[in-house]
């Protein structure tokens, strides 16, 4: 088939990249010329495990392309997959100007009948916005709603092997349904993992998923402090509320708080959409409130446990700028808030991340001091902070970081370290709502 993917972030790139792997011809393009150029060229923009190497195999194989001409791509195309941005306004909305934009261009330039996919992340209602701006084209455009649901460090595999795939249009669509059908066949051969549905429940469904598991990461944060107030330990507790099959064990894992680009945004995002409609969602609320409380747990654990009160002049040491592993992507990243913290107080930040230091070195310039080597950053550091669970940072040479450390205080913000015996080991550890030893 062929296939315009408009829009080449993150989504974009890995659905544009994955569809070209199962044997469609891809077109991804973009208003931003000079990205194209780099695409090209083979740089790609994001860090994601194995997409380097996909893009380029099928750019070499001639099933891959890129281009700035949007209404060139489209009208050669039978299906159009939308993928771009759709940031939070001010008061949590959505942005839609760049999705009217492209149905607006689809519509003046479609040559054939033609699907149109929304793959953004829109509110309810998206889809019959779309329909009304593109129904006068010169032929027929049915769009549906096609929510991704990718996890940022292992996007390629959640595509091949999709947990399930939610395709929402019009009941009597037969042929939108056929063609999406078809388009996703490759990676459904093992199982059935389809989902058909009117487009208002597709629209949903993907801010009431992401808004449910940052709900339960929100949960296990406040019970990490309630732990510390008792004396439990978190651990224990998750493996306890874990093991009970209706609740499971994923999303209960406390730590520094969620970010990157989907939770932060989609939770306050369907908020809006239930005030919209006079339906107070207290629970969405309270999960975004609880969440930007707890980024500043890491802070204020160094300034009012460790160094009593007064940050001005100490040297804190920060391993991880992402906001999960395996990624780049720093927006929203807890990281960003501690540093933000500390050198509001006066402290000095030194830093490592496998990935990230580009994005963050955008964001502060020498106002952090990022170092090529993880050991490098602890070097006369009054404190460690583990924000970011990298696999490199999870056993590492503890007598390496006692010996460059100038004081031996370890913050651990995933609890990687926990079971170390590192106070035995002369450390001060500090994680958090765990005992440690």
């Amino acid at each position: 088939m062929k296939l315009c993917v408009i829009g080449t972030g993150y989504v974009g790139l890995v659905s544009g990249a994955c569809f070209a792997e199962t044997g469609n011809e891809v077109v991804c393009v973009d208003i931003d010329a000079s990205k194209i150029e780099r695409l090209r060229a083979g740089e790609v923009p994001i860090f994601e495990p194995g997409l380097e190497a996909m893009i380029a195999r099928n750019v070499a194989e001639k099933r891959l392309f890129f281009s700035s001409d949007i209404a060139q791509a489209v009208a050669a195309s039978e299906v159009i997959l939308v993928a771009v941005g759709t940031p939070a306004r001010s008061d949590g909305a959505a942005d839609l100007q760049a999705v009217d934009k492209v149905a607006e261009t689809v519509a003046a330039s479609v040559a054939r009948e033609t699907v149109l996919v929304m793959k953004s992340t829109v509110p309810v209602g998206t889809n019959a916005r779309v329909r009304r701006i593109v129904k006068d084209a010169a032929f027929p455009i049915h769009v549906v709603s096609n929510p991704e649901f990718l996890k940022e460090g292992a996007a390629l595999d959640d595509f091949m092997r999709p947990d399930r795939i939610l395709v929402g249009g019009e009941s009597d669509d037969a042929f939108a349904r056929d063609v999406m059908t078809r388009l996703y066949h490759p990676v459904t051969l093992s199982s059935e993992r389809f989902i058909f549905m009117d487009p208002a429940s597709a629209e949903l469904t993907k801010y009431v998923a992401n808004t449910m598991l940052a709900m339960r990461i929100s949960f296990m944060n406040e019970v990490a402090i309630l732990c510390e107030k008792v004396g439990a330990d978190v651990h224990l507790v998750r493996k306890g509320v874990g093991s009970d099959e209706r609740i499971g064990a994923k999303f209960l894992h406390a730590g520094p708080g969620y970010g990157g680009s989907c939770f932060p945004k989609d939770v306050v995002a369907l908020v809006h959409t239930g005030r919209e409609h006079g339906v107070e969602l207290e629970l969405a609320s309270a999960t975004d409130r609880v969440n930007l409380r707890h980024k500043g747990t890491l802070a204020r654990k160094l300034k009012q446990v460790h160094f009593e009160g007064d940050l001005r002049g100490k040297r804190i040491a920060i391993w991880g700028l992402a906001f999960k592993p395996r990624t780049d992507d720093v927006r929203e990243s807890p990281a960003l808030q501690l540093i933000d913290a500390l050198l509001g107080e006066g402290a000095e930040v030194r830093a490592h991340d496998p990935e990230a230091m580009a994005g963050v070195r955008a964001l502060y310039g020498d106002r952090v001091t990022l170092v090529e080597d993880a050991y490098d950053a602890a070097i006369d550091a009054d404190a460690l902070v583990l924000v970011t669970e990298w696999r490199q940072y999870q056993n590492p040479d503890f007598s390496r970081l006692k010996s460059l450390l100038k004081r031996p205080l370890l913050v651990d913000g995933r609890n990687i370290w926990s079971g170390y015996g590192l106070r035995k080991q002369g450390f001060t550890y500090d994680g958090i709502g765990v005992r440690g030893s």
